[in-house]
């Protein structure tokens, strides 16, 4: 398999597939619903993958009620998982190595996250990594998020390449859509969702790893 065009820079996705995050994520949100005596699912969970907090927040008060208390359910959250992550934050497997070979080869490179920036600085700078991007487009750096284009869009102006010529990594169906959108050559490495149908078309490949993209790097790039 060969990329389409020439690869000129990469942009990343974070939770799921820098960061061995979304199972932590689904984890604490599944103690909080029994918390607040609703059942949440990991079938909920995969359907919030890649979307916003205020998305996730309307998806909550449509599945539960609009009087559901959603800011105290997140705040019960997002106090599990930093309590989770504080522990140990774990890199997906192939990433140091995947950069190395960015590095070398003096490929430009971006974040495209739904996540804050805050969250970007937090945990990525444990491993020092934040350095190592070009760019970083995170939730407050476009007003449309995944599955529009935004991210991409300007994840690709900032590193000053045209879009069609910049690969996306992404784990999330919004993602894929997002970057497919963008007009990027598209990758899928999955993580806690499944590539279905509509994965396979928009994207060029669907990866197992990272080190499976590495070494389709190696053999066109």
């Amino acid at each position: 398999m060969s990329f389409p065009r020439g690869v000129q820079a990469v942009v990343f996705d974070m939770d799921g597939l820098l960061l061995d995050t979304e199972t932590v994520y689904q984890a604490a949100m599944i103690e909080a619903g029994q918390a607040f005596d609703v059942d949440f699912t990991a079938a909920t969970y995969r359907s919030m993958v890649g979307k916003t907090n205020p998305e996730c927040a309307e998806m909550l008060r449509e599945l539960y009620g609009a009087s559901f208390p959603v800011e105290d359910y997140f705040a019960r959250t997002w106090s599990d998982v930093e309590i989770i992550l504080e522990a140990e934050v774990r890199l997906k497997t192939g990433v140091m190595e995947i950069l190395d070979y960015l590095d070398a080869l003096a490929v430009p490179r971006a974040i495209a996250t739904s996540n804050s920036r805050q969250a970007v600085d937090r945990y990525l700078g444990r491993f020092d990594l934040v350095k190592r991007f070009h760019a970083v487009v995170a939730n407050a750096d476009v007003t449309r998020h995944k599955p529009h284009p935004d991210p991409y869009l300007e994840a690709a102006r900032r590193l000053n390449v045209d879009p069609a010529l910049c690969l996306a990594l992404e784990d999330s169906h919004p993602g894929v859509r997002a970057a497919h959108a963008a007009g990027m050559m598209t990758v899928m490495v999955p993580d806690i969702l499944d590539p279905n149908e509509e994965m396979h078309d928009k994207c060029i490949h669907i990866a197992e790893s990272l080190h499976v993209v590495l070494g389709l790097l190696k053999a066109t790039v």
